[in-house]
């Protein structure tokens, strides 16, 4: 039996990191062969750094960060803020869902803080819909595949949206026993010390993390730690009860709160 997989499409370096990470060493835990991509190159995130020093930075802790979580790193396609929804953006996600042909492709939410994260999101969408057409081609082209996957949609940054309502989840993971190893992933992201201290006020982003995972686990009522999900409509992707990523952890490690 071939080997699972769960591909994570994120807008920057670290953004996997600090919203999704716990769920991904928990399914690498399960089994799961683990990818994770980044659309945009990191390249605004530095007050001292031109953009193109600072892409070469991020692409280098990005790589580093995958080697802790397990996974296989896939290059970004442009720089910060060019993240659009055009046919020029989906047909390479395309190129990289279909090699990939992931069980279990993980996001932003629909709804986030900045227009990146959002268009990421809808782009992973779009790429994983067109994946069994044969009539669609990705770029660079890659053969269609007819799997059925399932999305999911983490909890935005700062756990609310633009427009500053709460974050709802549908699912919760667990992520008490693989924190140390999220926070050192995150911890690879050195570049982002300085910057989103000065950016964001936040005097430590690991830390920062840390606090959004207790609050979600709280959320739960159950766990520690953990970090939250909503499972994109089934159509066009599965069958309508499909739910992989709870079977994989179902033995301690999700909670369900809706359908």
């Amino acid at each position: 039996m071939a080997k699972k997989t769960v591909l994570a499409v994120c807008a920057h370096p670290d953004d996997i990191e600090f919203m999704m990470a716990g769920t991904l060493l928990q399914l690498g835990k399960a089994g799961y062969d683990l990818h994770i991509m980044n659309v945009a190159n990191g390249c605004c995130g530095s007050m001292t750094l031109n953009a193109e020093e600072t892409a070469k930075v991020r692409l280098v802790e990005a790589r580093d960060a995958a080697k802790i979580m397990g996974a296989t790193h896939h290059p970004p396609l442009v720089n910060d803020l060019e993240v659009m929804y055009t046919p020029e953006m989906i047909q390479p996600i395309a190129a990289v869902v279909r090699e990939v042909n992931p069980d279990i492709v993980l996001t932003h939410p629909l709804a986030d803080y900045m227009e990146d994260h959002t268009i990421t999101a809808r782009l992973t969408v779009s790429a994983a819909f067109v994946r069994a057409m044969p009539n669609y081609s990705s770029q660079p082209e890659r053969a269609p595949v007819n799997k059925a996957m399932t999305l999911y949609h983490a909890l935005p940054y700062g756990l609310c949206d633009g427009l500053r309502n709460k974050a709802v989840a549908h699912q919760y993971v667990d992520i008490t026993d693989v924190l140390d190893t999220k926070k050192a992933a995150l911890a690879a992201h050195t570049s982002q010390r300085e910057w989103l201290d000065q950016t964001q006020g936040l005097g430590s982003y690991v830390e920062t993390m840390v606090e959004m995972s207790k609050t979600v686990g709280a959320w739960s009522g159950t766990f520690d730690y953990a970090e939250g999900w909503c499972r994109h409509s089934h159509l066009g992707f599965s069958e309508e009860h499909a739910d992989p990523l709870a079977d994989a952890l179902s033995d301690r490690h999700t909670l369900n709160t809706a359908l």
